[in-house]
């Protein structure tokens, strides 16, 4: 009852996240871009995130109907308080800034302005000021794209993408578990987890963003991960506390066993991905910090519904929990399940890796090498309208202005002198200089705008000078996400500046960002590496095992990566339906570093949680090591491919996502757990532990008394199991 009531505050508390959470938190607040930014706000009223209106006319630009169009959006902006720096093709009285405005085709004609907010707030407003203005009528069309846009559509696409998800996730999943179980009831159970998890992480990502920012983003992948740990972490309790009832337990006594063995099992395997998750809220972006709040919060909640809710199910329905069994099926899985473990099919391929270890780790190991080949060749950038699919606002006015504009507008760069100036003329002199840099089309300054070394219009803007501060706006030919953006604004910077410069624009941003998530990587590693280690050998009491966790989990990573690199940004397989660009979204690599590491951890655990148990209970000679890492594979092979299955599940449906980087995250993440479970954990792990023998356990001897006696291990307090009272005083009969 209590669980039912939690969960049902819990939706209620979600509801808000739906839709007031903003999809910014991209940017780092002191970078020289966001400085830019500010003094362009408080000195000159000048800053926020572009916006660009298309506005495309049969009968062409300087038509009645165009101009009308084109007059209505200005006036809408100008009406806004949040509208900066409107110009537009047909109100701009300087020629040499209209011009521009127009497509060379002379179909379609541009408004252009700055919407202040940040990507918080900006996104929404301009969504607000793009449903105001007229779009399609009297053969004209008008698409409003930009940053503000862009950023305003990955959002309202990654609230549909949540629905979709939930869409094809939960009945497929539900179909794998009652095939896993052989029991439609039994299957209910992780899915009751499953939905209080996941109302629980939303309800929390809510009440966080009351007191700090919190993106979209969390909710997406705090629902995935709250599906896909709360099947995995109820699947396994479920399934040793069938196995306990299959050889003769009460339902009392198979429940504490259950509790003592896998419910230690997976509480170590949650704190341990939790731990790995919250690395990564080190980082500067709001971003990645509600990733690491989303991820934390759904591995927490997902390890009490599996360790809380799912116990009291278990016993509020007994017997029960078998019922509406699919008869056939079941049979078919008693007689497989009935098979002793030496027989089954996973000891036999362990017991093959074991007695071939030096052909099957070099074999794994050359195959997920090449698979990680391509990530040598990674490259970041900052997410646009190319991220979204070709129905969307702002992917259809980017298009617009990539194949009819000479200018990328989003390439444009504000360099700020926020202080030091001593004269007008300093200011034009830089101008000047600034316009022969290759590539910049033009340069608006206080005194006029320029273009390859000389001026081309004597137009002044007061408003571009304030005291001893002043700013000028480069206009520009290139991608500000592309090698060839980045080198032009080395350019720029190497001009001599009469005094100290801070640049602003999507080029800056993107080099700002990328570097935030860059510097940040040798800290997330030590974190994660420590983590790891210390983990692990609270777990084994083993040195080496943890090393060689840490081996198998980057090789797992590596290869993830690489085939997300190779489809995504290489553009193999069609980009899965993706526009490829030449390079991936900055966090998506860090995202699934973090998460697959986290999922490797989780496997790992289990596996090595019985293999462990066999070798702590054997005369642990270099037979008994192979012996239990045969025994390890073969009790937990079926479940980890079931948990597997469910995690693929999952990660497909984060996959049908429309924004490009999400698919790739999907995409990434399936990959990852199907080489985990199907070759890391079947071949590479029994090699090495094979190769390695009895030194696969080795500790100092004062480090592995301190583990005999505050280990973690999974059943150490057998008394406790067997005590009668501790029966009687868990569950009554």
């Amino acid at each position: 009852m209590v669980g039912l009531v939690l969960g049902v505050g819990a939706v209620i508390m979600a509801a808000p996240a739906l839709t007031g959470l903003p999809a910014g938190g991209f940017d780092v607040p002191v970078s020289e871009s966001m400085r830019a930014e500010q003094v362009l706000n408080d000195r000159f009223d000048a800053g926020g995130m572009p916006i660009v209106f298309t506005v495309t006319a049969e009968a062409g630009v300087d038509s009645p109907a165009a101009r009308d169009r084109g007059e209505a959006i200005v006036s809408a902006l100008r009406g806004s308080p949040y509208a900066k720096q409107i110009l537009s093709y047909w109100t701009t009285p300087q020629q040499q800034l209209a011009a521009p405005l127009a497509g060379s085709d002379r179909r379609t004609g541009l408004v252009v302005a700055r919407i202040t907010g940040g990507d918080k707030y900006a996104p929404g407003r301009a969504r607000q000021l793009a449903d105001s203005v007229p779009h399609d009528a009297n053969g004209v069309t008008v698409a409003a794209g930009g940053p503000a846009m862009a950023y305003s559509d990955i959002e309202r696409q990654s609230r549909w993408d949540l629905v979709k998800f939930e869409a094809i996730v939960t009945p497929v999943t539900f179909l794998a578990l009652v095939w896993i179980f052989g029991s439609a009831v039994a299957a209910l159970l992780p899915l009751a987890v499953a939905l209080f998890a996941v109302a629980g992480t939303t309800a929390v990502l809510w009440q966080l963003y009351a007191f700090t920012n919190v993106s979209v983003f969390a909710t997406n992948i705090g629902t995935a991960l709250g599906v896909a740990l709360a099947v995995d972490y109820t699947l396994f309790i479920v399934n040793r506390y069938r196995e306990e009832i299959a050889q003769g337990a009460t339902m009392q006594r198979a429940l504490i066993v259950t509790m003592n063995t896998a419910g230690r099992t997976v509480t170590y395997s949650a704190l341990t991905m939790a731990l790995t998750l919250s690395a990564m809220a080190v980082f500067p972006h709001y971003l990645l910090r509600s990733l690491a709040y989303g991820g934390v919060a759904a591995v927490l909640l997902s390890l009490v519904g599996s360790l809380v809710l799912a116990p009291a199910l278990i016993v509020l329905l007994g017997k029960r929990i078998d019922s509406l069994d699919i008869r056939r099926l079941v049979r078919r899985r008693a007689e497989r399940t009935a098979v002793p473990d030496e027989q089954s099919a996973w000891y036999r391929i362990a017991a093959f890796a074991t007695r071939k270890p030096v052909p099957v780790v070099g074999a794994c190991l050359i195959a997920l090498l090449l698979l990680g080949l391509p990530f040598l060749g990674v490259k970041l950038a900052y997410p646009d309208d190319r991220q979204l699919p070709d129905s969307t606002t702002s992917r259809a006015a980017g298009e617009i202005l990539r194949s009819n504009f000479a200018q990328d507008y989003a390439g444009t760069a504000q360099v700020v002198l926020p202080s030091g100036v001593k004269s007008p003329a300093d200011v034009t002199n830089y101008a000047m200089a600034l316009s022969n840099v290759d590539g910049v089309l033009r340069v608006a300054g206080p005194n006029g705008i320029y273009e390859h070394g000389r001026v081309i219009s004597a137009a002044t803007f007061d408003s571009a000078l304030k005291g001893d501060a002043a700013y000028l706006t480069v206009s520009s030919d290139r991608d500000p996400f592309s090698d060839a953006g980045q080198t032009q604004l080395a350019a720029l910077k190497s001009v001599p500046a009469p005094t100290k410069t801070l640049y602003g624009g999507m080029t800056q941003r993107n080099i700002d960002n990328i570097r935030g998530i860059t510097d940040r990587i040798p800290l997330v590693l030590a974190i994660i590496i420590a983590i790891t280690l210390i983990l692990t050998f609270m777990m084994t009491g083993s040195l080496i095992i943890p090393l060689k966790v840490l081996f198998t989990n980057a090789i797992s990573l590596t290869a993830a990566c690489g085939v997300m690199v190779w489809i995504f940004q290489d553009g193999h397989l069609g980009g899965l339906g993706t526009l490829t660009t030449g390079h991936i979204g900055a966090i998506v690599p860090l995202l699934l570093a973090c998460i697959a590491y986290a999922l490797s951890m989780d496997y790992a655990v289990f596996v090595l949680s019985r293999i462990q148990e066999e070798w702590a209970g054997s005369a642990r000679t270099r037979a008994d090591n192979a012996r239990a890492v045969a025994l390890g594979l073969a009790r937990t092979g079926r479940i980890v491919t079931a948990a597997a299955t469910v995690m693929v599940i999952v990660f497909i449906g984060i996959s049908a996502s429309e924004v490009a980087f999400m698919r790739a995250l999907g995409i990434g993440l399936m990959v990852s757990v199907i080489v985990d479970a199907f070759v890391i954990r079947v071949l590479l792990v029994p090699g090495l532990m094979a190769l390695l023998g009895r030194a696969n356990w080795w500790a100092p001897e004062w480090l592995r008394r301190w583990y005999e006696r505050y280990g973690l291990r999974e059943g150490n307090d057998r008394a406790a199991i067997e005590s009668p009272r501790v029966e009687k005083a868990m569950i009554p009969d």
